[in-house]
């Protein structure tokens, strides 16, 4: 490698954070390079170190309780000489931060003020680096928006964060990182939380301008589908260290390490049905000096292992099928006012249900996908009466619940119940997780009294694969999977006929996301379970349900056997769904690597 190839030299570095038991090591000795025009993927599950790691190269490490204790962040300029950025005052760091180096943040409601419009925002960058006019840097703005493909990019201009949806807020985000025409971009997480089309746009949308500026790329993500769309080469971190790095061909076709092994093997596969997905203590324990213990098993055999033959595939479908349905919709319309006369008669309204009709059978678990947008959230709290309905049925064991008065909605509760998207906002802060889960048992008069209902939390706990002891824990002592885990054991409390799980696991790591699918199987075969699955991850859906149902624009697109519609899909919605998900096979990589050497030459 010629030295001047080089972009980016990270030496031994070590970053930790003092903590109430001392001092943890977030990042421990790593070393890795980038080069010019290339794009490297850091991959892991939260708490691998990727994140820090990101972090330090920006010197973005919040001093107190972090700090970078060792190592080198060598930053090759234009002109040939190399900088340490490591030992940079502050004022001379943010001479690069944003102009040489910038960055995309995983939330982009969170990274962008609330207070101020987005171009005020994006303006702001450029007139501190380019030392612009005001009126220049409005221009720039302009040109950046309509790069990334923001509809309207004068009303994006003067609009705030809250009024863009979540795609859109990423675009500002890209296009303020853009802006400066930095030589290294910092993508950390940018499509996590959005929907497998918006996350296709905006990766199509990062390749085409990191080509335009001629910038590198460090990609930072847990799902290793979106690594084989992006990256020239893949670091795997794994508490802290780079476990194994390489060529994303030979970590695909060859992964070595045990860990790298279970990243792969634990994404919902498509073409084949499994009983469960193979997790990391499929590939590795760690023994009681935290040494990793491999089991020696590849990716091929891990999959093999738990494939599921369409006879039993058959089998289950005919036997849920045949059966009754446990909920009816019938025409079901949920509609949102969105202007009303000054007298305060409504005029027009946004349509987020509209005329939807299906069954879903005792025992299936039928899955509800579509983008942002289409109505499956709406559709999911219609039927709890979490949102009230404009018109038609919600027939639930024989009731139209619609019609139901509040008592006896309330004892129609127990038998169905929600597991939210995100865990953090389920769940109140201030109780423990005990409390939270006996709760339900409480307002419904659920046993007799406090101490049998302690020990039926203790027993749900431990079907959730959670410790007794926690109890008495609350919800910031735990991670995402586990808030998560404790939301499912609240939703069993009553015992309930049917649960719908509302994009259950969008925000969880793979390997996380992995063990809550496998949790919700078993406790499915166990209690017998009725679920809607909503997610607009198509093959979570598609590994979960039975059954599909399509939304777009609040209406159903499509409906069948989830095989039939991966296999077939009938509409050029679907079509597009099932396209823009990021598949992580060999033969796609490699044509890709061929496309972009073509294109060099």
């Amino acid at each position: 490698m010629a030295q001047n190839q080089l972009l980016l030299e990270v030496k031994n570095l070590v970053t930790e954070f003092k903590t109430d038991d001392g001092f943890t090591r977030a990042v421990n000795d790593i070393s890795f390079t980038l080069n010019r025009g290339e794009t490297i993927g850091i991959v892991g599950e939260s708490g691998s170190g990727k994140s820090v790691t990101s972090l330090s190269i920006m010197r973005l490490i919040p001093n107190p309780p972090g700090r970078i204790v060792s190592g080198e962040i060598l930053f090759h300029k234009r002109d040939g000489s190399v900088v340490d950025l490591t030992k940079l005052s502050e004022d001379e760091m943010r001479q690069y931060r944003g102009n040489e180096i910038a960055m995309i943040f995983q939330e982009p409601m969170t990274s962008l003020n609330p207070v101020f419009t987005c171009g005020d925002q994006v303006m702001e960058a450029i007139q501190l680096h380019q030392k612009t006019t005001k009126q220049q840097a409005k221009e720039i703005t302009l040109k950046m928006f309509e790069k990334v493909k923001l509809p309207n990019p004068q009303r994006i201009l003067d609009a705030y964060p809250h009024q863009l949806s979540g795609g859109q807020k990423q675009r500002v985000m890209i296009a303020m990182a853009m802006s400066c025409n930095p030589s290294i971009l910092i993508a950390d997480e940018p499509t996590t939380a959005l929907d497998v089309t918006v996350q296709a746009t905006i990766l199509d949308l990062m390749a085409k301008l990191k080509g335009e500026i001629e910038s590198s790329v460090v990609f930072i993500t847990h799902d290793l589908g979106v690594i084989a769309e992006v990256a020239d080469r893949v670091l795997v971190m794994y508490k802290g260290k780079i476990v194994e790095q390489g060529s994303v061909l030979d970590i695909f076709s060859n992964p070595k390490h045990p860990y790298t092994k279970s990243l792969l093997a634990c994404r919902p596969p498509l073409g084949i049905r499994l009983s469960k997905l193979p997790t990391v203590v499929d590939f590795m324990t760690e023994n009681a000096a935290g040494e990793i213990v491999e089991t020696n098993i590849s990716v091929k055999d891990a999959i093999n292992a738990v494939v599921i033959s369409e006879e039993e595939t058959l089998a289950r479908r005919k036997r849920v099928l045949s059966g009754k349905p446990i909920l009816q919709l019938k025409n079901l319309q949920t509609w949102f006012p969105t202007n009303k006369t000054f007298l305060g008669k409504v005029t027009d309204y946004v349509k987020a249900v509209d005329d939807v009709t299906f069954d879903v059978y005792e025992g299936e678990t039928l899955g509800l996908v579509g983008e942002s947008g289409c109505g499956k959230t709406t559709l999911g709290r219609t039927i709890l009466r979490l949102v009230p309905a404009h018109g038609g049925e919600v027939v639930f064991d024989g009731k139209n619940i619609l019609s139901l008065d509040n008592r006896d909605m309330k004892e129609m509760r127990e038998h169905m119940q929600i597991i939210f998207q995100d865990p953090y906002s389920s769940l109140n802060p201030r109780i423990t997780i005990g409390s939270a889960i006996m709760e339900p048992m409480s307002v419904h008069g659920i046993y007799s009294n406090e101490k049998e209902r302690k020990e039926k939390v203790i027993d749900l706990l431990g079907k959730v694969n959670m410790k007794p002891e926690f109890f008495n824990r609350y919800p910031h002592e735990f991670s995402g999977g586990q808030r998560q885990r404790i939301c499912i054991a609240r939703a069993l409390a009553l015992n309930p006929k049917f649960i719908i799980c509302d994009e259950s696991v969008s925000a969880l790591d793979v390997s996380v996301q992995a063990q809550v699918l496998n949790l919700l199987i078993k406790l499915r075969e166990e209690f017998k379970f009725t679920y809607i699955f909503i997610s607009h991850d198509l093959s979570v859906v598609k590994f979960m349900s039975d059954r599909m149902v399509v939304m777009n624009k609040g209406k159903v697109e499509e409906m069948g056997i989830s095989d039939d519609i991966y296999n077939n899909p009938q509409r050029e919605y679907t079509q597009k769904l099932i396209a823009a998900i990021p598949k992580g096979e060999l033969g796609d990589i490699r044509r890709r690597i061929e496309a972009e050497r073509a294109g060099m030459n």
